[in-house]
This record gives C-alpha cells, sequence and structure tokens, in this order.
C-alpha cells in the first residue's frame, strides 16, 4: 500500500506513521528522516542539503523530490510506502505523480489527520521536555509530572522548547494552512483522500486509520 500521510502540526502523525507503517509492513519515509541519513552518509544530496540548511535557508523542492526518489527506490518499498512530511506543498505532489507514473504505480490514499486548531495549540504548547535526556517527555495536562517543573525518571528540569510556544505553533499553522492545506484538495480531486479525526487515544485514531484506509471512506 502507498500512502501521503497528511495532517497540522500536533495531529500526532510521527506516532502514527510509525504504528500504520509497522501494522501495514511498509517502510514510514519521513523528511526528517530522509535529510538526517543523507547528510550522515555525506551524499550528494546530503551534503547539497546541508548546505543550503547551513545557510539557514529551505532546501530547495528538486533536492527533497530526488532523496524521496531514492528512497522510495530502495527493495524494502517495492510493495509500498508511507510518506510523512512530503509532499509539502502542491508542486511537491505534482512531482511525486511523476515520479509514481514513470515507475508504473500510484498513491492508494492520502490519510487526512484532522484536528481542532484549539487542540494543535494545547497539545504543543503544553509539551514540557527533560533538559537531562529528550526522550523524556510529559505534557501539564495530559501527562503532568508528579512533581511541578521535574522529570519522574531522572529529576532532570523540564522546560518548554522554543519551537513549542504557542506563538510559534500558530506560525507553524498558518504555514500548514498556505503550503501544505492545498494539498488536501488536490489528492481529493483525484478521489484519493480519506479523512479520520486525530482526537482520542493513540491505539483508538490507529484502528480508525487502518479501518478508513481498508474501507477507503
Amino acid at each position: 500500500m502507498r500512502i501521503v500521510l497528511v495532517g497540522p502540526p500536533g495531529a500526532g502523525k510521527g506516532t502514527q506513521a510509525t504504528r500504520l507503517a509497522e501494522k501495514l509492513r511498509i517502510p514510514h519515509i519521513s523528511t526528517g528522516d530522509l535529510f538526517r541519513a543523507n547528510i550522515s552518509r555525506q551524499t550528494e544530496l546530503g551534503k547539497l542539503a546541508k548546505s543550503y540548511m547551513d545557510a539557514g535557508n529551505l532546501v530547495p523542492d528538486e533536492v527533497t523530490i530526488a532523496m524521496a526518489k531514492d528512497r522510495m527506490s530502495q527493495p524494502d518499498a517495492e510493495n509500498g510506502f508511507l510518506l510523512d512530511g512530503f509532499p509539502r506543498n502542491v508542486s511537491q505532489a505534482e512531482a511525486l505523480d511523476e515520479l509514481l507514473k514513470a515507475e508504473g504505480i500510484k498513491l492508494d490514499a492520502v490519510l487526512d489527520l484532522e484536528a481542532p486548531e484549539d487542540e494543535v495549540v494545547k497539545r504543543i504548547a503544553g509539551r514540557r521536555v527533560c533538559r537531562k535526556d529528550s526522550a523524556h517527555v510529559f505534557h501539564v495536562t495530559y501527562s503532568p509530572p508528579k512533581q511541578d517543573g521535574v522529570c519522574d525518571y531522572c529529576g532532570g528540569e523540564l522546560y518548554q522548547r522554543d519551537d513549542d510556544s504557542e506563538e510559534t505553533v500558530r506560525t507553524r499553522l498558518e504555514v500548514y494552512h498556505t503550503q501544505t492545506e492545498p494539498i488536501i484538495d488536490y489528492y481529493r480531486a483525484q478521489g484519493l483522500v480519506v479523512t479520520i479525526s486525530a482526537m482520542g487515544p493513540v491505539d483508538e485514531v490507529t484502528s480508525r486509520a487502518l479501518e478508513a484506509l481498508k474501507s477507503g471512506q
């Protein structure tokens, strides 16, 4: 199965992508992982991407597309993949269509995770991360630490990352609405969009997604 996963920041895309890829036995291909892998391996594309990132510039679409093309051509993606963070805009979606067409394959579904904007802000702005170990993450409402501001696991100080502030989150949402949301209409015109609510327990959302993909509704 070949799937594109879309949704606003804070909708739980990363979590659901990992779980769905495991359930469907297909690789989870995220833009962040593509960049990190190419940069760490010092591929030509990685060096090129790093030069833009080091200069504080966005990595051009053609570099991202080339990385995605290379990853999708790997043996483990032969029977499908789940794309997370790509395509990020309509021009990337059009390029992906051309890539797949050239290979004689096509997307099966575009899974759209919906979450109310206020809930997204609440989810992200309430996140608190441990300074000693960033893998220790809490939430002021949903999973608060036993002692305010202190990590349950190692006693480290909990803090709010700069990019988790409400102002930054709302800016990220605006970018999503402007750049990424239009791809939903682009794919809807092809009859590929499957929309589900991203609200509720993680397991419920995963089950909802699998059922929706299965039924195509």
